[in-house]
């Protein structure tokens, strides 16, 4: 089969296409053959040993397709299933073997590749939307690069749970695009000043909480527009690593609570991984929640794929199709 290599941490050169061995699934563990893998920024630290991966290693943690083979002892799927994924290894491939309990149903009506596309930002959106902060109808939430793939979700699942939503992006087609998932106020912050902004929406009082996925250059000033007591969710770094602060900040500036939370911390639990794939899915198929896929390239395009999202050129979700 066909799958995406890294030998050597470095630039997007060094995802490699490569034949390999097809994976015989283990005990518990069943084979997807993937109909469509996402890309996602942890795909981007990983390659570039940010997050530091033991090499070679195969990039890709989320996926949807069918189940091809099982391994002794599966009992909640069979070949034929539909199926997606949100935390594999070795996605970027035409075959990916995981255990059971980390896959999850994928409904009758809903795209296989709309599911890959969800799967890691929209369980995202769901756990800092119901879990990490859970918004309460009336709260009002800034959240940055809102026409991103997460940030569209984070938009839309704001608003289900009854926010005012504040958004920030670059450009006015971004704009608009944040406008139509729902935003009630976009900041373009190539133009304007986000902090001032936000103080003016909100007639001084701030916002609840700050969603932060682009890290280095909003980070600090995110804490300028909490309110006392709000709460601070950074949960990327797509413009680099934040810098380290001291608690004290949290104490000036009222009272503030921060946290960097991983998604995989929220779905650790099948039972817990599975309820919020149950909603994600649900809201899917009835159009509460809507997801754009910015384009599809094929596997062999992965070097590509990694520099468009980089880039930040893109509005939406970005595919590998094996």
């Amino acid at each position: 089969m066909q799958a995406i290599e890294v030998t050597i941490a470095g630039g997007p050169e060094v995802l490699r296409l490569v034949e390999r061995p097809l994976p015989e699934p283990g005990p518990g563990e069943l084979r997807v053959k993937n109909a469509a893998c996402g890309v996602n920024f942890i795909d981007i630290y990983q390659r570039t040993g940010f997050y530091p991966q033991p090499l070679p290693f195969h990039p890709g943690l989320e996926g949807a397709g069918t189940v091809d083979a099982v391994g002794a002892g599966v009992t909640r799927y069979k070949p034929g299933d539909r199926v997606a994924y949100p935390n594999a290894t070795a996605a970027y491939a035409q075959f990916t073997c995981l255990p059971q309990d980390r896959v999850v149903p994928v409904p009758d009506g809903l795209d296989l590749e709309l599911a890959a596309a969800a799967m890691l930002q929209g369980l995202t959106a769901h756990a800092l939307t119901h879990s990490v902060y859970a918004i309460q109808p009336g709260d009002t939430v800034l959240i940055h690069a809102a026409a991103g793939g997460a940030g569209q979700m984070l938009v839309q699942m704001a608003k289900l749970r009854g926010a005012r939503v504040i958004a920030t992006v670059s450009t006015e087609a971004k704009a608009q695009t944040a406008r139509a998932r729902g935003a009630d106020a976009v900041i373009l912050y190539s133009k304007d000043d986000f902090v001032a902004e936000t103080r003016r929406l909100t007639g001084g009082a701030g916002v609840h909480a700050v969603y932060d996925s682009v890290g280095a250059s909003t980070f600090l000033k995110g804490f300028e527009v909490l309110r006392r007591r709000g709460t601070m969710v950074l949960f990327g770094q797509s413009s680099g690593p934040v810098e380290p602060i001291s608690p004290l900040l949290l104490l000036q500036k009222g009272s503030l609570f921060l946290t960097r939370p991983s998604l995989f911390d929220y779905i650790a639990d099948a039972d817990e991984l599975a309820a919020r794939s149950r909603d994600l899915f649900a809201w899917l198929t009835d159009g509460r929640v809507s997801l754009h896929i910015d384009r599809r390239l094929p596997l062999a395009q992965a070097a590509q794929a990694h520099e468009l999202l980089a880039s930040r050129a893109t509005s939406g979700k970005l595919l590998l199709i094996p």
